[in-house]
């Protein structure tokens, strides 16, 4: 065996082969820079492992020479540092320099790549490139950290290479940096705080993104050595926020903060001491800085790994969530913008930010409540569908009835945008969209029929939002581009699609500007502007200024601000352009189309922008005078949408009630029809039929297509809507009445068919044929000679059609009436029901399932009323109309039966039937003056069935009288009537009966409420007396209280509160009309007034004065009594009961019982009292005073519709009471004495004085 050395298998060191010395005095620059080249190949190809490093002492002490590191160079000081670098790995772990040779070779090494690393293309890039990688890889730069000064050259370092990176270097030396600057952070024992304040610096830019260099590095390193940072983080801003904030220096702090969110972001895991730092922040007692640590924590959880911060910081979650109640509006507010991003970024939390934020909707500042609907407003459809829920939404829209104007714009806002970034899905019918969306336009709309603020923020949010005008086409488009009228029409039907509310939909038909007598209030604007001619007025200035004045006070009226909106209004007539003028009527006129109106409405606007002034109150103006949601142009694509919606031809509509109820049961469960055609046809129907009864005039330039769409016969909805159409449209202007044969023959077919709808509309239209008269006598004829012989169904439809003769051809008519009228009185008024057909008891039956039985002696009852209708203004009417009469109040006297002997046999669905259209009837032949006093003698009894045991009833009867209340068709004294409504189970006839009133005594002028109302007082309580629920004993006594003490809350006053406790006084001085026992009842409700009237005045502080004028009371309904000594015994004697008595001074007692006080404290002085407490609405707590509680009533609007008859005869009523004739009204109360004049002062004494001796004279009446 052949012996081996101990080192056999292992290579020998390498040597270093280099051999030329390198300091050679007088050497030249080139031979220099040769031989280190020659010595960095060589040193670089150097295995650490293999080295011989004895070798490399001769070249060691050459290369940090001065004249070396000092030449002038770059290319030998670029060697130098690499023959310098690969050295220190070589000798790794080693150094072979002492402490201060290797500052001087760190300097030089970061002097070099700081002056010469420019860019690739620059000299010596690849030995730049090879120092930095084996600094990098090598570590050998963690050298620095040992030796002396060794922080001041490592944050020279920090500021080389941040200086260094942002010269847009390659991706890799960046990395060697990066990797650098960490094992300098993670070798120091003691981190510099100059280092942590480079590193700081390069976040302290808002903007700052990770494509930036410097900020790139910045993240790299901190979140790589982030264990051993956070302790100097912590203190770093501990040091900055405490001591700045103890010198007030804030903005100090405030870039602390700033420069904590940008951390955040970037390097969340460098804050784990800080959070807590913050959440201290949050309670102390300097504002400044709760805001910034407010701020700060609520960008920090919107963060993406705000989550995570929540679960590891819990309790700093739970105190920032607190921040929502402190104690100061600006955190509050700061923490509402906040809680946008922790919306968007934390879905994880959303049940608890939903109930924090649903509490600040109620917060006691309207600033914080307005804020949090904003913050909802400004989120995008996705996180809203996904992150909101619709509980949540609906808080929100609720916010739209504020007590503060900006709550409820900012309310209205957001849900209107969420409506409208949400619509596209909805069309697409996304089951999602439609549950979290479709539903904001129904609670938008009512609530906008709260109040005229409401009304119209609602308004302006429909246009925005809701029902936006289409964009015009571009300028730069082609001619032939139109705007999509089709989409138009298709989103108002999408919208009331979801209006499965009669309150809605109302408010949404009142925005369409349709309904109304015209030319309108806005049209008279026009006109009068264009006399007014700017102020120069040749003839009769005075009228015409006064035309003026008034026009524009009717407009302003309706306007939030009236006065404003009137000087606006005058301010407009005084520009005097015609070119404004112009543009308007093209606005309003009903014939224009929608391309026309944008066009318009664009150029009236720009125009308009010079007199920004009024820019606001002239856009309302326009959105309330132009067809806007509906026009000319829907009508084509709403008879495309019923034509596709075709249902069977059985499928026949009546109602009896408002054309509302019937329109809405098709969205109840279980009556919905399949497929969104149906739906929409549906929709559209309600639509075309809403136009057909209140703007014909939209079907001027359509008349053809509803032509040609009756022949469609299978269709029968559509069938029904077009001959509607055409009938409305004939009514309106009989040119457009249809002259084709086959048109006109096909109509005479509807007119014979079994399909009472088709009949009605058929006939409506033959009367407004070129040869009417002669067709409706052969009508009369045959359905004359056919009555006895046909089908029910037919002639159901028969006497519908008899029904629309009788009203629109009486002369045609009463041809044959004889014969018709005992027909319809002897075989179909009075004659039997099938027994077969009770299926039950129950009091009401839906429209569709009504027999053909009782549908027929409805229209027969319509046939009476309208035959007294069309002869109102004839010789005969009162010979006519009496027996008619007689014949409703005998139904009505008969529970809906002919005789009392029909009682118990007739169905209880049947009388409700009749009952209800008995009373209506009445009410409708009440509008004429000549059967008003013979109807006034069944008053009692028609007031009544607002009472009636069917709701149905009594709702319908109600809508009917509040519409024709409302246009002032009926004598004043009906306006007692909704009193009676006070004791309804359902609260929604109550509500209808208040809004009412409520806003009656708004809106009319104090004359007229005085005749309407307050002298009417005296027929409330002879009503009263007449009610046949009246009694005295102890439970009757309270439900008649009931009624007047309704009546009191809506009208009294102070002003009248006199007057109605001087008529209760009168009424014991006359006696009624009919009998004794009604005039004893009459007695008793008169006590029961006064006795109520002195609780109600004394509730409020008013004082019960004498009534200086004198009032006549109504000679129709009382007479005077039969001598002076019987007057004496009525008012010396006492009609209430014992019982009534006492309820009455225990009711008096517990009013006038004064509230426990607390003992005040002594006020000590210089002590500044606080305000009073706030509610969680942001209103005080102060009691409101009687002024104030009339101006709350009087800011109540109602928006009372009168529901739309099935016969369609008379338009429905206006949303609010018209103003009186000028010829007054016709009601007998009339008021004498200067009761309407101010009243002249008087001082205290006087004032106790007279109450002395008012109190002396009751005193006596009741004694």
């Amino acid at each position: 065996m052949v012996a081996q050395t101990r080192n056999a298998g292992q290579p020998s060191p390498k040597k270093l082969k280099f051999r030329d010395k390198i300091l050679v005095k007088g050497v030249s620059t080139d031979a220099l820079l040769k031989k280190l080249k020659q010595l960095h190949q060589e040193l670089a190809d150097m295995d650490q492992e293999s080295a011989d490093i004895s070798s490399l002492a001769p070249i060691r002490k050459d290369l940090i020479n001065t004249s070396i590191l000092l030449h002038k160079d770059r290319g030998v000081k670029a060697y130098t540092a690499c023959c310098l670098a690969d050295l220190l790995r070589l000798y790794a772990p080693d150094a072979p320099y002492n402490q201060n040779e290797l500052r001087d070779i760190f300097q030089f090494f970061f002097r070099q790549l700081s002056t010469g690393l420019k860019g690739a293309d620059s000299a010596y890039y690849n030995e730049y490139f090879h120092l930095l990688e084996s600094l990098s890889t090598v570590k050998s730069v963690v050298l620095v950290c040992d030796l002396p000064n060794g922080d001041e050259l490592m944050v020279d370092i920090f500021r080389d290479f941040f200086g260094l990176v942002r010269r847009d270097l390659a991706k890799k030396i960046e990395l060697f940096m990066a990797d650098i600057l960490i094992a300098l952070i993670d070798e120091c024992s003691a981190l510099p705080s100059e280092v942590l304040e480079v590193i700081m610096a390069q976040f302290t830019d808002k903007n700052a993104k990770m494509e930036q260099p410097s900020y790139r590095l910045a993240v790299q390193v901190c979140n790589a050595t982030s264990d051993k940072l956070q302790r100097h983080v912590c203190q770093y801003f501990t040091d900055i926020i405490v001591d700045r904030a103890r010198e007030e220096e804030y903005d100090e702090v405030q870039v602390a903060h700033d420069l904590i969110q940008q951390l955040n972001r970037a390097c969340p895991s460098l804050l784990h001491n800080v959070v807590p730092q913050l959440e201290e922040e949050l309670r102390v007692e300097h504002v400044q800085l709760r805001v910034m640590a407010t701020k700060t924590l609520g960008e920090m959880f919107s963060d993406k790994h705000g989550f995570d911060l929540t679960q590891k910081y819990h309790s700093t979650w739970q105190h920032w969530l607190g921040r929502r109640n402190d104690k100061s509006v600006l955190i509050r507010s700061i923490w509402v913008e906040s809680m946008k991003g922790v919306i968007v970024s934390l879905p994880q939390v959303q049940r608890e930010t939903e109930e924090t934020l649903a509490s600040k909707l109620l917060d006691p500042d309207d600033k914080i409540r307005a804020a949090v609907c904003k913050l909802y407003g400004e989120l995008d459809y996705e996180v809203a569908l996904h992150h909101v829920s619709v509980a949540q939404l609906q808080r929100v829209a609720g916010r739209g009835l504020d007590k503060k104007r900006a709550v409820r714009v900012e309310a209205f806002n957001a849900v209107g945008r969420l409506y409208g970034l949400a619509y596209p899905e909805i069309e697409n019918n996304d089951p999602a969209a439609i549950e979290h969306f479709a539903w904001i336009p129904k609670e938008l709309l009512k609530c906008a029929s709260v109040s005229r603020d409401v009304k119209s923020l609602a308004e302006q949010v429909l246009e925005d939002h809701l029902l936006p005008l289409p964009l015009p086409p571009a300028a730069s488009s082609s001619k032939g581009t139109d705007v999509d009228e089709v989409a138009w029409t298709d989103r108002l039907l999408l919208v009331s699609r979801h209006l499965d509310d009669e309150i809605a939909m109302n408010t949404l038909f009142s925005f369409t500007n349709l309904k109304g007598v015209r030319p309108t209030p806005f049209e008279k604007f026009v006109a009068v502007c264009i006399e007014y001619n700017g102020g120069i007025i040749d003839d009769d200035e005075d009228g015409v200024t006064e035309k003026l004045n008034a026009i524009i006070k009717e407009i302003a009226f309706h306007f939030t601000e009236p006065q404003k909106a009137s000087e606006d209004l005058l301010a407009f007539a005084k520009l005097n352009e015609p070119r404004l003028y112009k543009l308007l009527k093209t606005c309003m006129d009903v014939q224009t189309d929608l391309k026309g109106l944008l066009k318009a409405r664009i150029e009236f606007m720009r125009r308009l922008e010079q007199s920004s002034a009024i820019v606001p109150t002239m856009s309302a103006f326009l959105r309330r005078s132009s067809l806007h949601i509906l026009g000319t142009s829907s009508i084509p694509t709403l008879i495309k949408r019923v034509a596709k919606g075709a249902e069977p031809p059985s499928s026949v509509a009546y109602s009896q009630t408002q054309n509302q109820n019937q329109s809405f049961s098709m969205f109840a469960a279980g009556s919905e029809p399949e497929g969104r055609a149906q739906k929409t046809a549906q929709v559209a129907q309600i639509w075309l039929t809403y136009v057909s009864k209140h703007c014909p005039a939209l079907y001027k330039a359509h008349i053809g297509e509803f032509a040609k769409a009756v022949a469609d016969e299978r269709n029968a909805r559509l069938v029904e809507v077009c001959l509607q159409a055409l009938a409305a449209a004939a009514t309106w202007d009989a040119k457009l009445a249809p002259n084709d044969k086959r048109t006109v023959d096909r109509v005479l077919r509807f007119v014979n068919d079994a399909n009472e709808r088709h009949a009605k509309f058929a006939t409506q239209l033959v009367v407004r044929l070129k040869n009417s008269e002669a067709l409706c006598e052969q009508l009369i004829e045959s359905i004359s000679e056919e009555l006895p012989d046909v089908e029910l169904d037919t002639l159901v439809a028969h006497i519908a059609v008899l029904a629309q003769l009788a009203l629109r051809a009486p002369d045609a008519f009463e041809q044959r009436s004889d014969v018709i009228m005992a027909f319809l009185v002897k075989d179909v008024l009075r004659s039997l029901e099938d027994d077969s057909m009770d299926i039950d008891n129950s009091e009401w039956e839906p429209d569709e399932r009504v027999s053909y039985e009782v549908r027929a002696k409805i229209l027969a009852l319509k046939v009476c009323r309208n035959r007294c209708l069309a002869h109102a203004g004839s010789e005969s009417a009162l010979e006519i109309a009496q027996p008619v009469i007689r014949m409703f109040s005998t139904v009505l006297f008969h529970d809906g039966s002919f005789t009392e002997a029909a009682m118990d046999t007739d169905r209880p669905t049947t009388k409700a039937r009749m009952r209800l259209q008995a009373a209506t009837a009445l009410l409708k032949l009440s509008v004429v003056r000549s059967f008003a006093e013979e109807i006034n003698k069944h008053f009692a009894r028609i007031a009544i069935t607002v009472q009636d045991r069917v709701y149905n009833v009594r709702m319908t009867f109600l809508l009917k009288l509040l519409g024709l209340l409302s246009r002032s068709k009926l004598p004043s004294h009906y306006n007692v009537t909704p009193f009676l409504c006070v004791h309804d189970p359902e609260e929604d006839i109550k509500d209808k009966a208040q809004a009412y009133v409520l806003y009656a005594l708004h809106s009319m002028p104090k004359i007229v409420r005085l005749d309407r109302f307050e002298q009417n007082f005296i027929r409330l309580l002879h009503l009263l007396a007449h009610h046949p629920d009246f009694t005295v004993d102890a439970k009757g006594i309270p439900d008649m209280a009931k009624y007047i003490q309704f009546f009191l809350a809506l009208v009294a006053n102070n002003d009248n509160i006199s007057l109605l406790y001087h008529i209760s006084l009168k009424a014991k001085t006359v006696r009624d009309a009919e009998s004794h026992t009604y005039s004893e009842n009459l007695y008793v409700v008169a006590e029961l007034a006064q006795h109520l009237i002195r609780t109600h005045a004394k509730a409020h502080s008013w004082t019960l004065e004498t009534w200086p004028g004198k009032v006549r009371l109504p000679q129709d309904i009382l007479r005077p009594l039969p001598s002076p000594e019987a007057g004496k015994q009525i008012l010396k004697r006492v009609y209430l009961s014992d019982e009534a008595l006492t309820w009455l001074a225990e009711k008096s007692k517990a009013t006038a019982e004064p509230k426990e006080r607390k003992p005040r404290a002594p006020r000590q002085p210089g002590v500044k009292r606080k305000a009073a407490g706030t509610k969680a609405n942001g209103t005080s707590k102060r009691p409101r005073t009687a002024r104030k509680r009339k101006d709350d009533e009087s800011e109540e609007e109602s928006d009372v519709s009168d529901p739309d008859d099935d016969d369609e005869d008379e338009e429905r009523a206006a949303t609010s009471p018209s103003k009186p004739p000028e010829s007054g009204s016709s009601s007998e109360a009339e008021v004498e004495g200067d009761e309407t004049k101010e009243r002249p002062t008087r001082t205290r004494a006087q004032a106790k004085k007279q109450a002395k001796r008012a109190a002396k004279r009751e005193a006596r009446a009741s004694g």
